[in-house]
C-alpha cells in the first residue's frame, strides 16, 4: 500500500530552496502544500487553492510570523511565513501539525478551513493559552460575561465594549469604562445565594469611578438544548466582525481567558437567567482595604441577601452612560 504521507526527506525543508521554486511536502499527499522561500529568503508554507476564498477568513496575527492569502500560479495561496529565522525548528514544526491538519479535509475548501483552524490554534497557544481546558466553572464565568460585553456592544458600541473588557488581561475588574466599573458574577439559579470573590481587590473601590456587580443566573445541562460555549463566542464574535482591529482586540482578549476552539465543549449547554445589578459602595459586604500585613491571597463569599440593600436602582447601562458623559 502506498504511504500517502511520507515526507520528501530534507533534514532542512528550505535548503537550497530558490525563490520560484516549490517543494512538496508529501509526495502523494491529498492536498497541494509546499515548502517555500518567500521575499528576504523567508521560510514558508504554502496550500496552493484555485481561487481566492469568496469571503477571506480572518487571519491570525502572530509575532515573527506571516499569515496571508497571495496570488500563485493557477490559483491563490494559503501562506505562512517566518519572519524570524532564528525560530525555524519550531516554525517547521508548527507548518507541519498545519499540513496535518489540512490533509485530513476532503477537499480544498475543508483542507483550507483545517489549516485556518490549527493556525488559529497556535496563535492561542503561542499567546498563552492551554490545552486542557475550561473547567465546568470556568466556562460558566466566561458565559456571563460574554453575556455582558453583547449587551455593551449592543447599547455602546463595539470599540468602546471591546476595550471595556479588561477582565481578561489581568484587570482585578471584569471591565472598566470611564467613570465606572463593572464586575460580572454568576451563579446557578439553583445554589447557595452567595457569590465568590477570588482576590481582596474584585470589590475595591476605584477612584473617580462606580463600581458595579451584575450577578448572573446561568444554568448548565449535558443535554441538547441551550447554546454552548462555542456558541455563546461565536454570536458574540460576529459582533466584531466588521472592524478588523476591534476583530484582533476580541480575539486576543477571547484568548487569555482561556478559551480554545478545538477543546471540545459541545456537549454541555448554558442557559441564561435573570441578572441583578448592585452599587458596590460604602458598607457594601466585602473585605475592607488595606488587608492587614502579612494577609494575601484573600476569597470569600459574600451573601446576596446582604447585598439587597445596595440593589441598583434604575438601569445598569443607563448609569454607565452617564459616567461616559460627565467626563
Amino acid at each position: 500500500m502506498t504511504n500517502r504521507r511520507r515526507p520528501l526527506q530534507h533534514r532542512d525543508p528550505w535548503e537550497n530552496l530558490a525563490s520560484d521554486e516549490a517543494r512538496r511536502v508529501y509526495e502523494e499527499g491529498r492536498h497541494d502544500f509546499f515548502w517555500i522561500a518567500l521575499e528576504d529568503n523567508m521560510p514558508g508554507l504554502m496550500l496552493r487553492l484555485a481561487s481566492m476564498p469568496q469571503l477571506t477568513p480572518r487571519l491570525p496575527k502572530l509575532k515573527n510570523l506571516m499569515v496571508s492569502f497571495r496570488p500563485a500560479i493557477g490559483g491563490s495561496a494559503f501562506v505562512l511565513g517566518l519572519k524570524e529565522r532564528s525560530q525555524v525548528e519550531i516554525f517547521e514544526t508548527l507548518c507541519r501539525d498545519v499540513v496535518a491538519a489540512g490533509e485530513a479535509g476532503n477537499d480544498v475548501e475543508d483542507a483550507l478551513s483545517r489549516a485556518l483552524q490549527r493556525t488559529h490554534r497556535w496563535h492561542h497557544l503561542l499567546r498563552g493559552g492551554r490545552l486542557g481546558g475550561l473547567s465546568v466553572e470556568e466556562q460558566r464565568g466566561l458565559v456571563g460575561e460574554l453575556a455582558f460585553l453583547r449587551v455593551l456592544v449592543s447599547d455602546l458600541g463595539s470599540e468602546t465594549a471591546i476595550e471595556a473588557w479588561t477582565g481578561p488581561s489581568g484587570s482585578s475588574k471584569d471591565f472598566e469604562l470611564i467613570g465606572s466599573c463593572v464586575e460580572v458574577k454568576t451563579r446557578r439559579a439553583a445554589a447557595k445565594p452567595f457569590i465568590a470573590i477570588s482576590s481582596e481587590d474584585q470589590l475595591a473601590d476605584v477612584e473617580g469611578s462606580r463600581l458595579f456587580l451584575r450577578v448572573i443566573n446561568v444554568a448548565s445541562a449535558v443535554l441538547p438544548e441551550g447554546q454552548s460555549l462555542h456558541d455563546h463566542v461565536g454570536m458574540t464574535a460576529k459582533l466584531f466582525e466588521q472592524n478588523g482591529s476591534v476583530f484582533e482586540a476580541w480575539e486576543e482578549a477571547l484568548y487569555s481567558t482561556g478559551y480554545d476552539p478545538e477543546n471540545t465543549y459541545d456537549d454541555r449547554r448554558w442557559l441564561l437567567g435573570a441578572a441583578a445589578d448592585y452599587e458596590v459602595v460604602g458598607s457594601f459586604p466585602r473585605i475592607p482595604l488595606p488587608l492587614l500585613p502579612g494577609i494575601e491571597g484573600v476569597r470569600y463569599s459574600v451573601s446576596l441577601e446582604a447585598c439587597e440593600p445596595y440593589k441598583l436602582e434604575g438601569d445598569l447601562i443607563e448609569a454607565i452612560r452617564k459616567g461616559l458623559e460627565n467626563e
